[in-house]
């Protein structure tokens, strides 16, 4: 028993490493009103590695939860962290107080936590 705990310790260690990486932070927003809806610029901070684990996306929340917009992001910023994207033609209702934004990894998921920005 000894010799096979042995063994299988370590690959069980490995298979759990990639649930032990960072999530992708949102670590600062702004958003502006203009004439065609809202911009909302994100940085984001993440461990990306390359094309197998990389902060793929964001995403903008209603206080109800409600998708008010979706930025893709199509390849890895290995080298460029923390980052800044942004979304034009935010469509965010009038009497809204803030947003909130979710970041996405590709192989985790929506992991990180929310960030809330209140609308001025």
């Amino acid at each position: 028993m000894l010799k096979v705990m042995r063994y299988v310790l370590p690959w069980l260690f490995l298979a759990a490493c990639p649930a032990l990486a960072d999530p992708p932070k949102v670590v600062g927003a702004e958003a502006r009103p203009g004439a065609s809806g809202w911009t909302v610029s994100v940085t984001l901070a993440h461990p990306d590695t390359g094309w197998d684990h990389y902060a793929d996306g964001w995403e903008v929340l209603a206080p109800d939860g409600t998708r008010l917009g979706l930025r893709d992001l199509l390849h890895p910023h290995v080298t460029e962290q923390p980052f800044t994207r942004s979304l034009s033609g935010v469509a965010i209702p009038d009497g809204v107080p803030e947003i909130t934004i979710r970041a996405r990894c590709s192989r985790d998921g929506w992991t990180g936590p929310p960030y809330h920005l209140p609308l001025e």
